[in-house]
């Protein structure tokens, strides 16, 4: 039986956030079968919990932001692609400001955390969601067209176009495809970065963005070339990022996809936009589960063997 997991151990980091410039503690602890990932403002009093779903997002600005009655947690992004890159099912995140700390602007040390936390199988079996029929959102038309789309496929694998003008970006390779039945989302995407544009921090800044930013957290550039000293992780490590953003983005739909996800220029609020109108269509999707590692999809059960390694 593919089962669901958590963590063994509570664990802890300090960060700041990417947009808020805020110092904020993050806390990972264990959660039980059938709890999901569930974000907590323990700064509050009340706490504030925040369910992770496609519904809880109000804010697709630079990041996806959960809100609830006023009150926020952003940049969610990052660590529920990590969750889902390792396999994660249930989780409390209890946070002591509204932004996700951004570490090194990858999912990397957030694969660090969990790993250092410990993996825990539950006894209860672990829930998919699989796409039955194509579902597709698109915005703007002509060159401005984006478009995102989920089609039947039995695992799961991403394929992303991105094109941003930039010599420094759109010569690195601007398609990207993974299938993590043959890749490994620890080495093939989890260190690829963020990244922004000099000549756009006023600009955020103004808007209440980009506070946090620096070389040490995310790849900058000027007009014409990559300024961190340090180069690339990968040779694509602009479109792996986005995929990166898209993993974490479709994870809020509540459960692991069997699917395949192809988008254009798609960003944070395109991707919440297709899991809705998923959601939306009941014949779209059903929920599955495997009772044996036979006739399970290859893209979970190597999940599952690298799980077992760690």
């Amino acid at each position: 039986m593919l089962k669901q997991r958590t963590i063994q151990n509570t664990v802890r980091t300090v960060g700041v956030g990417l947009h808020s410039g805020t110092k904020v503690e993050l806390t990972l602890r264990p959660a039980n079968i059938n709890t999901g990932i569930v974000f907590r403002r323990i700064d509050l009093d009340p706490v504030v919990e925040f369910a992770s779903a496609a519904t809880s997002v109000g804010d697709t600005r630079m990041a996806s932001t959960l809100t609830r009655d006023g009150v926020r947690i952003s940049t969610v992004e990052h660590l529920l692609s990590a969750c889902a890159g390792l396999g994660i099912d249930n989780l409390y995140i209890d946070l002591t400001a509204e932004e996700i700390p951004i570490m090194d602007g990858s999912a990397s040390s957030f694969v660090y955390l969990l790993q250092q936390a410990g993996l825990q199988e539950q006894h209860a079996p672990r829930r998919f969601l699989r796409i039955k029929k194509p579902v597709e959102v698109h915005e703007g038309e002509g060159a401005r067209e984006k478009w995102a789309r989920l089609t039947p496929y039995d695992g799961f694998k991403l394929k992303f176009f991105i094109e941003f003008n930039h010599p420094a970006v759109d010569g690195t390779g601007q398609v990207a495809e993974v299938d993590f039945a043959f890749e490994s989302y620890v080495k093939e995407i989890a260190r690829a970065r963020t990244f922004g544009f000099m000549q756009d921090v006023e600009t955020l800044r103004g808007m209440g963005l980009a506070r946090g930013g620096s070389f040490e957290n995310a790849i900058v550039m000027d007009e014409y070339r990559i300024l961190n000293a340090d180069g690339l992780r990968y040779d694509n490590e602009f479109v792996r990022h986005k995929i990166l953003d898209a993993i974490g983005d479709l994870y809020l739909i509540g459960y692991p996809l069997l699917a395949s996800y192809d988008a254009h220029k798609s960003g944070h609020g395109l991707n919440n936009q297709l899991i809705r109108a998923v959601l939306e269509e009941p014949d779209a999707y059903e929920i599955v589960t495997f009772d044996s590692l036979e006739g399970a999809p290859k893209t979970y059960i190597a999940q599952a063997q690298e799980w077992a390694r760690i």
